[in-house]
């Protein structure tokens, strides 16, 4: 019951904080009463992290025909739902699962924090709103029922949705609606393609199930295969996002509240990877190893295009959300390299960017409180007026563009280790986003902290409760930059699964005769 209490929890805390506020409660209890249920669930989690074990790697996943060496999951949860339709609540969680699980809590916790003072109006619809979102962010990672997949992906949308039409800024009704359209128009596609699949595996067994583990290794021709896998691509590839659909990020970023920025940044793009890496390459191996080459080169053309948009920014949030596009094509580069070095540096860069991007937007939206502008053209020289958020500012920056001994460093290095196994050519062109960050970077803090003042402004530097946000983020920054290891043994079982998954289900495909092993590079191949 544990991972049930995980997604429990803050549901409960979210209502509760509402029922307050309506009950004509102070906002100061909603805001204590989120606090504390997001506290709770790091109870949680720390008592599963200190039962967690990463020797793992026993037990087998039987398929028809194959047995896959997949390690027992760590905690398993699993009763029937909807058993006439083949729906079931099953949760599962194994070392990534239990990585991003911890993220979206503390991202949860700085978000809370972040806009303890920032939100004056409906607080505590506000924070049933924030909590019913990371609800939903927390089922995604724990879903292996593809249909309860697809119910917290949508569950994870209206919330947002919310919070961004309701306490955004000037153009936020624009900005939800458009962020509304893409994400749902994509988990459309997904949800053809999860029938598309239920259907197959029922025609073919009698068995009509959602079960991830049921329906990997389902046999069905290489065009359908195809077909099928882009719905979940395409789905997953909005919410990373990837270009050329990218265009909602930057809008949605801009115009939501501080705590909607960190959410969306440091944790809904991640559950796009998330799902790529659990279902799109694993349950389509022979299409993704396909389709590689043209996802390799997407992830490539975002890592470019976003620095260069964020280059041309003068609007502080916006340049900070145009980074997302960059980050995350590193991810997506990682994802299709599909050998364990790229891997292990994609689950680095999706925890690291998750930080170093969530702090510099609450940085940013501490500028905006103060002066009510994120127009970079009208600062300059705030350093000396507020040099705690300068140092912040600074450090989170080349965080960004990835200097060594912070977080990012590790991810991106890893993630173009790998992707020069799979491709030369990609790794090499990808690695130019390296020096346009730096440029964008180095710009931002020259724009923000440092050169001739355009205005006078009244800029009161971090206060302790900012400073106390500011050295939790520091901390784990640092330590991932220099001490990585304990991250990369937590998530090294669940990626070697699932490269054994893939590879098995390929080869009892291949024996079928539905393949000839053609198409992608390396080890996807």
């Amino acid at each position: 019951m544990m991972l049930v209490w995980l997604i429990v929890v803050p549901f409960a805390g979210g209502v509760l904080a509402w029922s307050l506020s309506r009950a004509g409660g102070r906002d100061i209890a909603s805001r204590w009463v989120s606090l504390i249920a997001l506290v709770i669930d790091l109870f949680l989690v720390a008592g599963l992290w200190a039962g967690y074990s990463v020797r793992l790697g026993t037990g087998a996943l039987s398929l028809p025909g194959v047995s896959l060496p997949y390690g027992k999951w760590f905690k398993e949860f699993k009763v029937p739902w909807i058993p006439q339709a083949g729906i079931s609540f099953h949760l599962a969680m194994d070392g990534l699962s239990l990585l991003l699980v911890t993220l979206t809590l503390v991202l949860g916790v700085v978000s809370v924090a972040a806009s303890w003072s920032e939100i004056k109006d409906r607080t505590g619809f506000f924070h049933f709103n924030l909590l019913w979102t990371l609800s939903g962010i927390i089922g995604v990672f724990l879903a292996l029922d593809l249909f309860l997949f697809y119910f917290f992906w949508e569950m994870m949308l209206v919330p947002m949705y919310f919070l961004i039409a309701i306490w955004g800024h000037e153009r936020k009704l624009y900005a939800s609606v458009k962020f509304f359209i893409f994400t749902q128009l994509g988990g459309l596609f997904m949800l053809l393609s999860i029938l598309g699949l239920f259907f197959i595996h029922g025609g073919q067994t009698g068995v009509y199930t959602f079960d991830y583990t049921a329906l990997l290794g389902t046999a069905m021709p290489p065009a359908t295969a195809f077909w099928l896998m882009l719905g979940f691509f395409i789905a997953f590839a909005v919410k990373l996002p990837a270009v050329p659909v990218h265009s909602w990020l930057p809008d949605a970023h801009t115009e939501a509240p501080t705590a909607g920025s960190v959410i969306l940044a440091g944790l809904l793009l991640k559950t796009g990877a998330y799902g790529l890496l659990r279902f799109t390459v694993p349950l389509f191996p022979e299409a993704s190893a396909s389709f590689a080459p043209l996802a390799m080169a997407l992830g490539v053309i975002s890592i470019l295009y976003g620095a260069f948009l964020a280059f041309g920014q003068t609007d502080l949030k916006r340049l900070v959300a145009d980074t997302s596009i960059s980050h995350m094509g590193f991810v997506l580069l990682g994802i299709y390299s599909w050998n364990r070095i790229a891997l292990q540096g994609t689950v680095m860069q999706m925890l690291c960017h998750g930080i170093s991007t969530g702090m510099l937007f609450v940085l940013a939206g501490a500028v905006q409180e103060r002066i009510h502008t994120r127009d970079m053209r009208r600062m300059g020289r705030f350093w000396e007026k507020a040099p705690v958020m300068g140092g912040v500012g600074m450090l989170f920056a080349l965080a960004s563009l990835g200097l060594p001994g912070l977080g990012n460093f590790i991810g991106e290095f890893l993630v173009l280790l790998g992707a020069f196994m799979a491709s030369r050519v990609m790794a090499v062109i990808a690695s130019l986003g390296l020096i346009v960050s730096t440029v964008y970077a180095l710009w931002m803090v020259q724009q923000v902290f440092h050169g001739e003042p355009r205005e006078d402004w009244t800029l009161p530097d971090f206060h302790p409760r900012e400073k106390g946000i500011s050295a939790v983020m520091i901390v784990l920054i640092v330590w991932l930059g220099l001490y990585p290891q304990p991250v990369i043994n937590a998530a090294r079982p669940a990626l070697e699964n699932l490269r054994k998954v893939r590879a098995a289900v390929l080869m009892q495909q291949q024996e079928k005769g539905g393949a000839e092993g053609k198409g992608g590079p390396n080890e996807l191949r």
